[in-house]
């Protein structure tokens, strides 16, 4: 099964995607399974795991909804309010649903880089430990020190980092690439994942396969086929690809590694990750 571990869905009537400017004509439009379909299908890919693009349970429970409807729909990773302990009630309640499987903090968006090592969010990080839920990490390579602890805080929290953590790759600086691969070396020995993702929407507009081989290189040696998982990030990655080019990229950016090593970076590691199983 062929699966790509990173797309979204959205409305944005809904009005809760306050990052989402209201006037692009990429973004603040519907995005739904049948937009999305013919892609997929083309593209050969034949499962997604579509992630939360709203901070809130409700935004949460509208993509498990469609979860339900989409059988291409394995996998669903949502949000809760890791301020509110009282949301620990509402975790468990998600976790029971089977294509619940992870919990994305929009840590990207928050002010304070260290808002997750605050002591009032802690208790989020050990209900997913408590519960064998997954943990998306979304962030900048500024927050890559603090996932770092976390990580190793929590050494039994399974984590996937999103979108390579953002490298810089439109600034083409050696100093900004040396640093990120150092970040990131260090959370693959903690035991992270990586989705090979979103590396074209941090490229300038004018990006290059050469611009993102180093990037895509560096996750591929630190973590590993196996543990790494291709995702589109489907409809952002079409500010600067249509889901087919970015697909056939990151195919050709992963050839060299084998037939083997690609089956588990174009859907081995995301069924493991997120417990997908077996169609049947």
């Amino acid at each position: 099964m062929r699966i790509d571990a990173h797309q979204h869905f959205w409305n944005p009537a809904r009005g809760d995607y306050g990052w989402m400017p209201k006037d692009d004509p990429v973004l603040a439009r519907v995005y739904g399974p049948a937009d999305l379909g013919p892609q997929r299908v083309a593209a050969g890919v034949d499962a997604t795991v579509v992630v939360q693009a709203a901070p809130t349970v409700e935004e949460t429970e509208y993509i498990l909804g469609i979860a339900d409807a989409t059988p291409s729909v394995v996998a669903v990773v949502g949000w809760i309010d890791f301020e509110d302990p009282a949301q620990a009630a509402v975790l468990k309640r998600l976790a029971g649903h089977p294509k619940f499987k992870s919990v994305r903090p929009m840590i990207q968006d928050i002010p304070d880089d260290d808002w997750m090592l605050r002591d009032d969010v802690q208790w989020a990080f050990r209900a997913l430990c408590d519960l064998g839920t997954g943990f998306d990490a979304l962030g900048f390579p500024r927050h890559l020190n603090n996932f770092h602890i976390i990580l190793q805080r929590y050494s039994e929290l399974r984590t996937v980092i999103d979108h390579c953590m953002k490298p810089q790759i439109r600034s083409r600086s050696e100093a900004s690439f040396a640093s990120w691969a150092e970040g990131m070396a260090r959370l693959a020995e903690a035991g992270a994942y990586c989705k090979l993702s979103g590396l074209v929407t941090e490229a300038a507009e004018d990006w290059s396969e050469e611009d993102l081989a180093p990037y895509a290189a560096h996750v591929l040696e630190a973590f590993g086929a196996e543990r790494v998982m291709w995702g589109s990030d489907w409809p952002v990655c079409r500010l600067r690809a249509e889901y087919g080019e970015w697909h056939a990229v990151a195919d050709r950016l992963t050839a060299h590694l084998g037939p083997g090593a690609q089956a588990r970076i174009f859907g081995g590691t995301a069924a493991e990750f997120y417990r997908i199983a077996a169609p049947g």
